[in-house]
């Protein structure tokens, strides 16, 4: 699994602040990097052990379930030439069986880390809206701006329009202080490549 940006995390947040006197006040627009923010947060390094012991559960899960599999294909291969033909077919089955499972779990893991993902972020991402929000009415930015993403919605602008800085101060936070680590979504758990051999198995029966 492809670790997941932030960005993608927080393509819903609003990040635009209009004020009720914009007829009668000049237009003054400025920006920020969310990324940047939300990575001297404090929240961000519990946000991300979090995730790595969350991943590590899902790991353990499927660990179990792969040795399970493992176990008993192992046994299958040994045994199968003298198993009647109903015993034989009964454990192809139930090694189908658990192969599907492991490969359900898989995909199943990949989502609930996402999700996990964005539960975890929406505490931090609320403080960073309403700060936003009292940075841009505190001083007179009629809208604010997302600097980030592959296709970010300021394409240029002028240094003394970024507020990056005046949100992390709002908060206590001083800038640059915290490493820049980037929350990110650990890789979906994944066990070895389960192999289909064990439930493929073919013998003669002896005459």
């Amino acid at each position: 699994m492809n670790k997941i940006r932030v960005a993608l995390a927080i393509a819903a947040l609003t990040l635009t602040t209009a004020t009720a006197s914009m007829a009668q006040a000049p237009l003054k627009i400025g920006y920020t990097s969310v990324e940047y923010v939300l990575s001297q947060m404090p929240e961000s390094k519990q946000i991300e052990s979090q995730l790595k012991d969350y991943s590590t559960q899902l790991k353990n899960q499927l660990d179990t379930k792969y040795a399970e599999y493992q176990t008993k294909g192992e046994a299958f291969q040994k045994g199968a030439a003298t198993m009647p033909d109903p015993v034989r077919a009964d454990k192809q089955k139930e090694l189908q069986n658990l192969q599907q499972s492991i490969q359900e779990f898989q995909q199943s893991a990949e989502t609930s880390l996402q999700q996990k993902q964005q539960a975890l972020l929406k505490p931090a991402l609320d403080k960073l809206q309403q700060t936003i929000d009292a940075v841009a009415n505190e001083n007179g930015f009629t809208y604010v701006l997302n600097s980030d993403g592959a296709s970010p919605v300021l394409l240029h602008g002028p240094k003394e329009g970024d507020i990056s800085d005046l949100v992390l101060k709002k908060m206590g936070i001083t800038p640059g202080a915290a490493s820049a680590a980037k929350v990110t979504t650990p890789a979906a758990p994944a066990a070895s490549a389960v192999p289909a051999a064990a439930t493929k198995t073919k013998t003669k029966t002896k005459k």
